[in-house]
């Protein structure tokens, strides 16, 4: 004799199908895995924009979706993680200047470079600084990629407000930005050796080798087996003895399995 459910919990299920369902709807027509992701932290921000609208089920948000490319363009845009900074926690800024950047040109001709989930583009134009203060940016290319189109044009557009440039030293505020109406545009010659593309990290192929990448505050919302996948995918993007830089709440616990070892705080070197 079968149990009977305890009260409340048909809701439950049915809301957990309902989900369930617009996620693989979303894998399917994006090819954007949001399973992969925190589920708790996803749910309830696309929860939030579901109800911003209206729609009481994520089937009826789902056939809104299709119909309307202006809401799609919005969920793509609330769902993906669009958090940069200029300079962010400078002290690892410096050591990649100070240390790993020159140990890395002395041994390339030509360095190759990947800001991965880069935003709106602070993460790829700090680099590209770095690079022209060392004289390197004449042989260096830094791939920026990103799988948000909008945060994309952003970047390539190059327009911060002031207040997004707290971090950035002055003499590199007036060497490589443009006073604007509303803030800061970024010098033409800054972004030469900037490629910025669109680019799923889950889903696509991956580029390289790279001398250095570059994926900071990003892998702390997918789930522990996303982030298996990641690393390792990120290491054989690397050429023996690249850098993995990752952010101040990344730390790798066990780099060895995917043929990397510490290298220096949040700083990982591919093993020869």
């Amino acid at each position: 004799m079968n149990e009977p459910l305890p009260a409340g919990s048909e809701p439950v299920r049915e809301a957990d199908a309902d989900f369930s369902r617009f996620i693989e709807q979303i894998r399917t027509q994006t090819r954007i895995d949001l399973s992969q992701y925190k589920e708790n932290q996803m749910k309830r921000r696309l929860t939030t924009l579901r109800l911003k609208h209206g729609y009481t089920t994520f089937a009826a948000y789902w056939d809104a979706l299709r119909k309307s490319p202006e809401l799609m363009e919005e969920f793509l845009d609330r769902m993906t993680i669009n958090v940069s900074e200029f300079w962010r926690n400078p002290g690892r800024w410096e050591v990649l200047n100070n240390r790993f950047l020159p140990e890395l040109l002395s041994r390339t001709t030509k360095l190759r470079c990947w800001s991965a989930a880069c935003s709106t583009g602070e993460e790829p134009y700090t680099l590209a600084m770095l690079l022209e203060e060392l004289g390197a940016a004449g042989r260096s290319e830094i791939d920026a990629t990103d799988l948000d189109r909008g945060v994309l044009a952003k970047a390539q557009a190059g327009e911060y407000h002031a207040r997004s440039l707290k971090e950035v030293p002055r003499a590199f505020l007036d060497r490589y930005f443009d006073a604007a109406q509303t803030g800061y545009t970024v010098k033409p010659e800054l972004r030469r050796n900037i490629r910025f593309r669109q680019h799923n990290l889950l889903d696509d192929s991956y580029s390289g080798p790279y001398d250095l990448i570059i994926c900071r505050n990003v892998m702390i919302y997918f789930t522990e087996e996303a982030k298996t996948v990641l690393y390792r995918k990120f290491a054989e993007a690397l050429k023996p003895g690249g850098i993995l830089f990752v952010g101040s709440t990344e730390q790798i616990f066990s780099p060895a399995e995917y043929g990397l070892e510490t290298a220096d705080t949040f700083f990982y070197r591919r093993k020869a």
